[in-house]
């Protein structure tokens, strides 16, 4: 097991959605002048699979329907629908800023998690998966909702600097079958539209902002995870 991103400094992220359209001609511009994540082999968007958690209250989902400033969210994430690489993850929104801590797990532990037990989670050395235990013990954390989408990310060194488009994103509705290609999911937008995020440590650079002026996109606080479980039965 090995940790990755562990307790990184709060970063800005601005989501917006973008119409297909506008997503070719702010490629167009992105393109020749800014490196592509290393995951975008040959230029093409990478697949991306998470299966978000939620506790016995639906905090996660309840408190961004209210706009809590402060908030968690907690995720495994894979690639390529491979067992390769999982790591859990947790989003911790601070305000306007956002942290992410990641570590890296074993398929052994992933399978364990979404499982529904945190055994031995406490006895690790690793801080995260010690918070895990303790919201899977007193909060009854639990798997929620599969989101996929194929992530297209163009990197700038200047404040860490990353513009990605979520493309067809999806939903796995109630299944937890994290590993499973030909997992049966829906398009939970009811528009034809992308996401586009736009993530720096303390401010956009000149040069990335100039990239993107003029282009038509709608500022949201969109929530992939949100979105993916609008077909559930929530009563709030």
């Amino acid at each position: 097991m090995q940790q990755k991103r562990n307790g990184l400094p709060a970063r800005h992220e601005l989501k917006y959605f973008i119409n297909p359209a506008e997503v070719e001609a702010l490629r167009a511009r992105l393109r020749p002048v800014l490196n592509m994540d290393s995951h975008c082999i040959g230029g093409r968007p990478y697949v991306i699979r998470s299966l978000y958690f939620d506790d016995i209250a639906d905090s996660a989902f309840v408190d961004k329907q209210a706009g809590d400033m402060h908030r968690d969210k907690y995720r495994i994430r894979i690639y390529k629908y491979s067992d390769k690489e999982i790591f859990l993850e947790r989003k911790r929104k601070l305000g306007d800023l956002i942290q992410k801590s990641s570590v890296q797990i074993t398929r052994r532990l992933c399978d364990q998690i979404v499982a529904g037990d945190p055994t031995g989670l406490q006895r690790s050395s690793n801080q995260l998966l010690q918070d895990v235990y303790v919201q899977m013990r007193t909060r009854l954390l639990r798997p929620k909702v599969i989101v996929d989408y194929a992530r297209e990310a163009y990197l700038h060194p200047a404040e860490d600097t990353r513009i990605t488009f979520d493309l067809s994103l999806r939903s796995g509705l109630y299944s937890s079958d994290l590993f499973n290609p030909h997992l049966p999911t829906v398009c939970p937008h009811d528009r034809n539209v992308e996401i586009l995020e736009v993530k720096f440590n303390n401010y956009l650079p000149d040069y990335v902002a100039g990239l993107l002026h003029g282009i038509e996109a709608e500022r949201s606080a969109v929530s992939k995870y949100i979105l993916c479980r609008r077909f559930e039965p929530l009563d709030w």
